[in-house]
């Protein structure tokens, strides 16, 4: 069977087992790192010879150990649907195992309070400025952020249950992991924050809905939109270049440093491990650029 043949059929596969920003993802990493190397074999060909000599041509590219896992998940998965199909009798891919780690020296870009209220006076859009204070006081992913409704809001109370595609249709889905879906309690600035969104849209569009985005109105945030207004800001602000999931990041240090319980940071940002969260904070220890207030 032809290699590139047998991967126009696991799409299919792939496409009804995986969330639709997941599947995106994978046959992205599949069709720039593996089908350029395979698409003129035939499967049963395949010899783990290739596959090192595969292995070694990414190595060479000098890819994060991260991405180099994606680029190994996705075409682990194919070979074992290959085999589950009957096309072939070894995954030499899982044999020969996956890509050595190279030592990293990782960081984020953190911003502690002071950073965060100077870069907050150079944001000239009031939805877009509340937008971050959301993400950099409860530590909610952008994708989460962008998808909140006034619906998601009761009293104190604000429920993340929905994430938003950031490219192509920006279509609701359910968030990252099971661990995503919870429930998180603001302060009462916050609340106030939302009452004053709400009578933002209110003169904005002449009329309110719950189902109105809390950051958006009738459409959500553009990602492109807040990037820009965003770089102004740290530009004005003479701040080091952030993303905007780097005000996530800066939640969670914020509150170990301030000695907030890991579990109960995990759960707030609907990490799926405690590991996870620990891991956030241990590289900020390493960046000695900022210093964070307790």
């Amino acid at each position: 069977m032809n290699f590139e043949k047998v991967y126009e059929d696991f799409k299919i596969y792939a496409m009804k087992r995986h969330k639709k920003q997941g599947f995106i993802t994978l046959c992205t990493d599949f069709n720039n790192q593996v089908l350029p190397y395979f698409k003129n074999k035939n499967i049963e060909d395949i010899t783990r010879l290739d596959i090192i000599n595969w292995q070694n041509i990414i190595l060479s590219l000098n890819y994060s150990n991260r991405y180099n896992a994606k680029i190994y998940y996705s075409f682990n998965y194919f070979m074992k649907y290959c085999i589950n199909c009957g096309y072939i009798q070894d995954n030499f891919v899982q044999l020969v195992g996956s890509f050595p780690k190279r030592i990293e020296i990782k960081s984020h870009t953190t911003y502690n309070i002071y950073q965060f209220r100077k870069f907050r006076r150079y944001v000239n859009n009031f939805v877009i400025k509340e937008y971050f204070n959301f993400i950099y006081f409860y530590g909610a992913r952008p994708g989460e952020t962008m998808a909140l409704t006034f619906n998601d809001i009761k009293g104190k109370y604000v429920r993340i249950c929905h994430s938003i595609h950031r490219k192509g249709d920006r279509e609701l889905d359910t968030p990252k992991n099971q661990s995503s879906v919870r429930v998180i309690k603001v302060n009462l600035l916050m609340c106030f924050r939302f009452s004053l969104l709400k009578k933002y849209y209110l003169k904005k569009y002449g009329a309110f809905c719950n189902d109105y985005f809390v950051f958006g109105g009738i459409k959500p945030l553009a990602p492109t939109t807040i990037d820009r207004i965003k770089k102004v800001a740290y530009d004005r602000a003479k701040l080091p270049s952030i993303t905007q999931h780097e005000f996530r990041h800066s939640y969670a240090t914020r509150m170990i440093h301030k000695k907030m319980p890991i579990d109960i940071v995990f759960r707030s940002m609907g990490h799926s491990k405690v590991s996870t969260t620990l891991d956030i904070y241990l590289h900020q220890e390493k960046n000695t650029l900022n210093v964070f207030s307790s």
